[in-house]
């Protein structure tokens, strides 16, 4: 064993959220500490009020997805009036930018 204390760097893995505790000097990790895990659902009937919500939850997702997706065609439709409306009524007099194989 060596008699001077080495100081011992602490870092979080981002992966697994461990503690590790990594000596410098050796480049060698010393100890880690494994992250606490929460405790498993003690009560079945929280439990399943808990899965009932998320399925509304992903019920109004869902329905709110599909009306958008009905609109969209509409949606698209409408810009595209309003652009046309608006390079007809203010034209440019001058030409449309080159285009690369233009150069040649």
């Amino acid at each position: 064993m060596a008699k001077d204390k080495r100081e011992l760097i602490e870092v979080r893995c981002p992966c697994c959220e461990a503690t590790l505790q990594i000596d410098a000097q050796l480049k060698a990790v010393i100890s880690h500490q494994e992250r606490k895990r929460p405790a498993p659902i003690e009560d079945m009937a929280e439990a399943v009020e808990k899965l009932k919500g998320e399925e509304a939850r992903r019920g109004e997702a869902f329905q709110k997805s599909f009306e958008q997706h009905k609109s969209h065609q509409q949606v698209l439709e409408r810009k595209f009036d309003e652009l046309l409306r608006q390079a007809k009524e203010s034209p440019d007099d001058a030409p449309p930018p080159k285009r690369p194989f233009d150069f040649d």
